[in-house]
């Protein structure tokens, strides 16, 4: 045998060693790592991590919540161009290969064993899913066994369009964006198949290195690995020569956008986040739920605006209390203007700026604004600004701008006529309005009085600013604003409209009360004996305070218990009548609530429906039923036939949600009667005089005739309110001081809360009929003397008044017809005392 023939054998049986080594191992491998693989239709039950979306009822986008930004799509809705761009710069043999690229891995294997690392990794978009799904990132030889064989396996069980479609949604692309659709809102503010080919390419190289190639950070390599990536497409025939040179002559349009929300709702996508979390834990961040909510869009965007306007009209009455800071800004270059003022947040529509130059002959104010760059402030829009001194003194008119402001002054202004800018708006010249950030506080309310659903909710001036939710949080004296329940309470204990109480001094010595107690009306005067209507709608503290005595304290704090309103906060002795107790503007807005659809129980409630990411509804807000009569036999077939679903088809878990005012969706909110119809018909007739003649009188203002509702003020004016509603809508509003402290001389509800009760109920009532409380049978209108409460004499002036007709004044007797003056009724003297 010749020497050639016997070293070709010796090479063959070292060639056949060491394949079949190479098979034993790999057939080792295999066996080793086959049982710790994932299955393949895990891909299709998997959930990619999508944030928490929150929208309005009429499906505007409220909050999103997650880091990861992730939209996901099918591989339909994405362009063949934007398809090929991937290809080209990932994998361009995807739709020819099993799985797995033997050029690519072959080339992985020799730098493996010349380098002892993987460098350029040899991946497939088949690979990339196996392991964005399933493995580690970890450069190891296990590691990228297991992702061959898993991708092999992928392949055999899906279709090449699915594999694609899982990568172009699972894939990093920098700047926290998740997959295709993400990127191409992220980067261009556009949805995926708006792009353009140079965008799409750009889009195509981030896969490799997010942050290398990241257009915004680093556009220079960016745009070389963009055009390669169109080269390629062009030796692919993916697209002409001609499209290639336009594409790679476009220049970088690449600019930050995250998503916009369409609703500055930050209070109630806050309370939606909190519950979701606790009921989800942290995959609600990353589950793709999206939360529909009660509040509609338009109402909630007016109710933040105007409750942020009405704070700062209240601010900007009491003075200008000076710049937040000064800055020697000699010889200060723009750039270092704008360093300095990156120090300082913007505040909602608040910006930060430094007074530059003043002119006084001209009566401008040059500033250079964060975000906005030079700017000026007219003084026309500073003869606000008096000097504040107190909250009830204020320094004289200023005559000029250096009378408000000084070079160097940091402060706040507000843009004219413009939405509130952008931190990365490029810089313009443009005029600006002095501004403060107030440090009053409020709350506003709105509840679908018939159903409890929250419509509009806001709980302070800036969620960024303190995140202390005032319309669920802050336990305040309601005021004069709680005097309706104690009204309420005299209605369904024998009282009337007509019955007489004395408004006059009254001195009480009680220990509850701190010694002697001798209130008095906001006016300072008292007007003798008066009639429960005229004393609720003139808010007169004298005749409440005896009629709390004359009803019992014991029997009034029951009928706040049937009412549901909250007692552990209420004082046992006579100041209970003018609203010192403690309740939040949520509870006090409820409980107008009950009066206005009236007389049920309603629960206030915010989520309206739960999907997963699939679309798939997991809970609904049940159906609310205003029960009048056999509301135990209604609440028992609701649960009797809740009770036969679980047993034929369990419930999932999540149908038993507990959200507020809330049971599984199969079963009914049955809101039972807590006050008799025809008092509560009575009260809307009481307390629409409050607006027609009373305290609430700015509210004529809008027009219409089933307004309702309650101004209040506590002592030293330390909390003021307007709670008001038809039968529809109920609305509450509260301002005051986060630490309790008074607002000033001649503010009273009727100028803090009603100006933003009205400038909110404008729009939420528009375009839409009155709503009046039907009147319920049982009542009877009586002509009176309005001075006694007596029925009238035919020759005398009297009005109508309404009673029910248990309650219905005695009719006159033959010597009281023959005398004009009529004749008290017999409890007159001792209400009067």
């Amino acid at each position: 045998m010749s020497h050639l023939m016997r070293t070709s054998r010796v090479f063959a049986w070292i060639i056949l060693t060491g394949l079949s080594v190479a098979v034993i191992m790999s057939a080792s491998l295999y066996l080793y790592l086959r049982p710790s693989l994932p299955p393949v239709e895990q891909l299709l039950d998997v959930k990619l991590q999508t944030p928490l979306r929150v929208y309005s009822n009429d499906n505007k986008l409220i909050a999103e919540f997650g880091e990861k930004r992730r939209t996901p799509v099918t591989i339909e809705q994405i362009p063949t161009l934007q398809l090929q761009a991937f290809l080209a710069a990932e994998d361009s043999r995807f739709y020819e290969h099993f799985g797995v690229d033997i050029k690519g891995l072959t080339r992985a294997a020799i730098e493996l064993v010349s380098t002892g690392s993987i460098q350029s990794g040899g991946s497939t978009i088949t690979m990339q899913v196996a392991k964005n799904y399933f493995l580690s990132r970890d450069r190891t030889f296990i590691r990228k066994f297991s992702e061959i064989l898993l991708a092999i396996q992928i392949e055999r069980e899906l279709s090449k369009e699915k594999i694609f479609e899982l990568y172009l949604n699972k894939i990093y692309l920098g700047n926290r964006a998740y997959g295709i659709s993400a990127a191409a809102q992220v980067y261009y503010d556009k949805p995926v198949n708006e792009l353009s080919l140079a965008q799409m390419a750009m889009l195509a190289g981030l896969p490799k290195a997010p942050s290398a190639y990241n257009p915004i950070a680093d556009p220079e390599r960016a745009l070389v690995r963009r055009n390669w990536i169109l080269g390629r497409m062009e030796s692919l025939g993916f697209i002409t020569s001609d499209a290639r040179e336009l594409a790679a002559g476009a220049p970088i349009t690449a600019s930050y956008n995250a998503r916009d929300t369409d609703v500055d709702a930050d209070f109630v996508a806050e309370m939606a986040r909190s519950e979701m979390v606790r009921r989800f834990g942290d995959t609600a961040y990353t589950d793709g739920y999206s939360v529909t909510l009660t509040v509609n869009g338009l109402k909630q965007q007016t109710a933040t605006d105007s409750l942020r306007a009405g704070l700062e009209n209240y601010d900007r009455r009491h003075g200008f209390r000076g710049a937040i800071a000064q800055i020697d800004i000699d010889g200060m270059t723009l750039a270092e203007l704008s360093g300095e003022l990156a120090n300082y947040s913007s505040v909602e529509s608040l910006i930060p700026a430094i007074v530059t130059a003043i002119d006084d002959k001209n009566g401008v104010v040059e500033t250079h604004t964060r975000a906005l760059g030079p700017t000026k402030i007219a003084f026309d829009t500073m003869k606000w600004a008096r000097r504040h001194r107190t909250e009830s003194l204020t320094g004289p008119e200023p005559k000029k701008p250096s009378d408000v402001v000084s070079v160097g002054d940091v402060i706040y202004v507000k843009a004219l006529n413009s939405e509130k800018p952008s931190e990365d708006a490029t810089a313009v010249t443009q005029s600006v309005a002095l501004a403060q950030v107030p440090n009053v506080e409020g709350a506003l309310i709105s509840l679908n009085a018939k159903t409890g659903a929250i419509e509009a909710l806001t709980g302070g001036y800036s969620f960024g600013q303190s995140k202390y939710n005032r319309a669920t949080q802050a336990k305040r004296q309601p005021g004069s604003t709680f005097k309706p329940f104690l009204y309420l309470a005299a209605l369904e204990n024998g009282r009337s409209p007509a019955t007489i109480y004395n408004d006059a001094p009254i001195v009480l010595d009680n220990s509850d009360l701190e010694g002697t107690w001798r209130p008095q009306n906001a006016s300072g005067q008292f007007y003798g004996p008066t009639t429960l209507r005229k004393g609720l709608y003139r808010s007169r503290n004298l005749v409440s305070i005896r009629l709390l005595r004359d009803l019992g304290i014991r029997t009034t704090l029951d009928y706040l218990e049937q009412l549901k309103l909250p007692t552990d906060n209420m004082p046992a002795n006579l100041s209970l009548s003018l609203g010192s107790g403690l309740l939040t503007p949520m509870d006090l807005a409820r409980g107008f609530a009950v009066i206005a659809n009236g007389g049920y129980d309603v629960q206030p409630y915010l989520i309206e429906s739960i999907r997963e990411s699939n679309g798939t509804v997991i809970y609904e807000a049940p159906e609310t039923i205003l029960c009048d009569h056999n509301c135990d036999q209604l609440e028992e077939q609701h649960s009797n036939a809740l009770e036969i679903t679980e047993s034929n088809d369990a419930l999932p878990e999540t149908a038993g949600i507990t959200l507020p005012a809330s049971r599984n969706p199969e079963s009914p909110r049955i809101m039972r009667k807590l006050a008799d119809t025809r008092s509560v018909y009575i009260m809307h007739s009481i307390m629409q005089d409050v607006i027609r003649k009373g305290t609430g009188r700015r509210a004529n203002a809008m027009g219409r005739s089933d307004l309702a509702g309650k101004t209040g003020t506590t002592n030293e004016q330390k909390d003021t309110w307007f709670a008001g509603y038809n039968h529809s809508v109920a609305t509450t509003v509260y301002v005051g001081f986060d630490q309790p402290a008074p607002l000033g001389r001649g503010e009273y509800g009727a100028s803090t809360a009603l100006p933003i009760w009205i400038d909110y109920m404008k729009v939420a009532l528009a375009d839409t009929p009155p709503s009046l409380m039907p009147r319920p049978n049982g009542l009877a209108n009586i002509r009176i003397n309005p001075e006694t409460g007596a029925r009238a004499h035919p020759d005398e002036e009297g009005v109508f008044e309404l009673f029910k007709e248990e309650n219905v004044p005695a009719p006159l007797t033959a010597d009281e017809l023959g005398s004009p003056s009529g004749g008290a009724p017999e409890s007159f003297s001792r209400q009067i005392f």
